[in-house]
């Protein structure tokens, strides 16, 4: 008997309908030599830091005793709700498993997890934890979709699970890193702050994007500058020129004699070109490119739209979903024969094209470029929303394979100013509408004024003042462009987002890709985004992101602590885990690497050199207070005294005018009355930087100068702001 592991019960039926009539039975199906169960995705996740430590009971309280966490071997266990407890549904699937797993009569067993790394790992762990007590062969099923052709010509061509190895080291490696980093300083960081911070290796550096993109747009001041431009009739026709060159406000004189250059110098056509040629449709889908178009003119959220993705796949009208790649393997071309014969059955008009910019193998890591599948779904099958998605990849892939080329006569003139500058002018007109006809396509046709080579241009160039304009928030889909290649200029790549000609060269993006460049991956992002909104860092408006307080919290009390989440460290581990998906790396390398820079962060809280900026941690009692004797302790953003309730005062910032207010300080300020000089204040007024010592007067803690030794009362705006009153317990 043949043993088939599914990642969940709707592929395990689907598979079913691939080998034919199965009976069902408890928690599995049988049938033709076959025997075919299901997890519910996740059956096992990794042991909590109590495990480790022998300290597992339901009410553990977080402690630094335990951290960090290096584990010599990673152990699993069954999957346990939001109570500590193991879910009972899990139990008892589990338990299906195993029975199945030894039973005498299976010599086989096959994975069918979804066709990713995850998948991989997910049924990988499944057969571990089963431990069949013999031999066993062990196959994996592939599907790039859920139709029954698919299922049953992958059944006849599984190969041995050992090809997967280097696909399911990584997504070890990604589990365990990911684990570390998560419990480590998610536990550290709200240990010292008093608040859940949830600190990730890629939540974050997806949150701070987002952060230092709002905080740039919040802080802009706008400012005027001087752009030269002439907009002089040649023929009876507007010929409009704007220079490169830009002069700030103060600076009109040096624009205006630039313009007389210009205009004394005079403006002549050095080639004027007009040809006939062919645009060609966008290229296909993957996941990330998809969201972005479901985002941009549906409003459609990225969990939202993965999930209608997903069930499109689960239903097998769409192809597997995860996939990074806009391309089709050439071993996939008699496919593709078969589903355009489908199209064309139904009145498209499409045609195989054998094209470099439609296959190419170089430019797929798993999985090729999402496309509706043999199974086309009868009008009233899927929702509204459902047939905007399908519709939306089923129209590019008729758009990609249209028989009607989309015709257009495309122009360009330079026009040079003697040798002080030259400008290009580019222009395009439909000629035959093509496949623009069956997808999206809002470009406008730009026709340029008849000019012939050599010819002269009147120009009258004069100063134009403009105001700069701050950034623009991130919306689904430049977020989406940015977490590919984060190193990219996002000027280029708005660019190259705005063009509709699927021929643009985009090696540098798969390189970024296959390289590990990019931060999170197609299958993980949408999920932490997701987690991202679930915790409330950040929002989504329509389609544009916004930053929230706690995200400003979780940011801003990370740079605090010197925990570096940045991108260039994310990606660093990004390119560990594709080195151990290429076999150039061991898994346990790319742990040791997550585990340094985790036990680099824990070492800082030690360091002497770091005294006169440590907080300390949530709790801490600090000293006794000067005021009414009683304790001192650290909350979550400041000092205070426990005698709140009778009245006390006493209470300081822990950041206080962009500095931070150490123990030590606090220490001082307790015993003494009166810190030691602090370097590097910002008045939050002024913005000026100034020196001062913090001082109790009247039971009140002011600034202190060095020079006059005045209260800081004398100074308005710059006295030491007191905190709300700290929260119960």
């Amino acid at each position: 008997m043949v043993l088939i592991i599914a990642e969940k019960p709707s592929l395990a039926r689907n598979i079913a309908a691939g080998i034919g009539q199965t009976k069902k039975q408890n928690g599995y199906l049988e049938g033709q030599g076959y025997l075919i169960t299901w997890a519910f995705g996740h059956l096992f996740s990794l042991c909590d830091v109590e495990s480790y430590s022998g300290k597992t009971t339901e009410k553990t309280k977080w402690t630094l005793d335990n951290l960090p966490c290096f584990p010599k071997e990673f152990h699993f266990e069954l999957r346990r709700d939001e109570g500590k407890r193991v879910d009972s549904g899990v139990a008892r699937q589990f338990e299906i498993i195993k029975w199945l797993c030894n039973r005498e009569d299976v010599d086989t067993i096959v994975n069918a997890g979804d066709a990713d790394r995850e998948g991989e790992i997910i049924v990988r762990l499944c057969v571990r934890m089963a431990n069949p007590n013999r031999e066993k062969s062990f196959k994996r099923l592939w599907l790039p979709d859920q139709t029954p052709e698919t299922v049953k010509a992958a059944l006849s061509d599984m190969k041995d699970e050992t090809e997967y190895d280097l696909l399911a080291d990584e997504g070890f490696a990604r589990t365990y890193i990911d684990w570390l980093y998560g419990v480590n300083l998610t536990r550290y960081a709200t240990l010292r702050t008093g608040t859940l911070l949830r600190v990730g290796r890629v939540i974050v550096p997806i949150v701070k994007a987002i952060y230092d993109r709002d905080l740039s747009i919040r802080n802009f001041k706008p400012g005027k500058y001087f752009a030269l431009q002439s907009k002089e009739k040649t023929h009876g026709e507007v010929v409009e020129l704007v220079s490169k060159n830009k002069f700030e406000e103060n600076d009109r004189a040096s624009a205006e004699e630039l313009c007389k250059r210009y205009n004394e110098t005079g403006a002549r056509v050095r080639s004027a070109k007009n040809k006939e040629d062919i645009l060609f449709a966008g290229k296909l889908y993957s996941l990330s490119k998809l969201q972005n178009v479901l985002g941009k003119k549906y409003k459609m959220s990225m969990q939202e739209s993965l999930d209608l993705i997903q069930g499109l796949y689960e239903k097998g009208y769409l192809t597997y979903p995860r996939t990074n790649s806009e391309y089709l393997a050439t071993a996939e071309k008699d496919k593709m024969k078969q589903i355009l014969a489908n199209c064309k059955k139904i009145g498209y008009p499409v045609r195989f094209k054998d094209s470099k910019y439609i296959f190419d193998d170089s430019k797929i890591e798993s999985h090729s470029a999402l496309t509706p599948t043999y199974k086309i779904p009868a009008k009233g099958q899927l929702s509204e929303k459902e047939f905007q998605v399908y519709s939306t990849v089923f129209r590019r892939f008729v758009a990609v394979f249209c028989e009607e080329d989309c015709k257009v006569s495309k122009s360009e003139i330079v026009i040079d100013v003697g040798d002080l500058e030259s400008f290009t002018l580019k222009g395009m007109v439909i000629l035959e509408p093509g496949w623009t006809k069956y997808d999206d396509y809002n470009q406008k046709d730009k026709v340029l004024p008849k000019l012939t080579e050599g010819e002269a241009v009147n120009i009258k160039f004069l100063p134009v003042e403009r105001e700069t304009t701050p950034p623009k928030h991130y919306t689904i889909e430049t977020l989406n462009n940015y977490l590919k290649n984060p190193f990219k200029d996002e000027k280029k790549v708005q660019k190259e987002s705005d063009a509709v000609d699927g021929s643009e060269d985009d090696s540098e993006d798969y390189r970024a890709i296959f390289e590990g460049l990019e931060l999170g991956t197609e299958a993980t992002r949408t999920g932490i985004i997701d987690n991202a909104r679930k915790s409330h860092y950040i929002d989504l408006k329509k389609d544009v992101y916004y930053i929230l307080p706690a995200g400003e919290f979780l940011i801003e009390s990370l740079s605090r602590m010197q925990i570096s989440m940045d991108k260039y460290k994310t990606s660093q581990l990004g390119q560990a885990l594709k080195k151990v998906f290429h076999g150039n790396m061991s898994v346990d390398g790319a742990v040791e690497l997550a585990e340094a820079e985790i036990a680099e962060i824990f070492a800082k809280k030690d360091d002497p050199a770091l005294k006169d900026s440590e907080t300390g941690f949530f709790g801490d009692v600090v000293a006794k207070c000067p005021v009414c004797g009683r304790e001192i302790k650290r909350f979550r953003n400041f000092y205070g005294c426990t005698g709140y309730k009778e009245g006390c005062k006493f209470s300081v910032n822990t950041y206080l005018c962009s500095k931070p207010i150490s123990l030590a300080h606090i220490k001082a300020l307790a015993e003494s009355g009166k810190t030691p000089l602090i370097q590097g204040f910002v008045s939050p007024k002024s913005g000026r930087s100034f020196d001062a010592f913090l001082a109790l007067k009247d039971g009140k803690v002011v600034f202190e100068f060095p020079k006059s030794n005045r209260p800081v009362e004398s100074h308005p705006g710059e006295e030491a702001p007191l905190p709300e009153p700290p929260p119960e317990a």
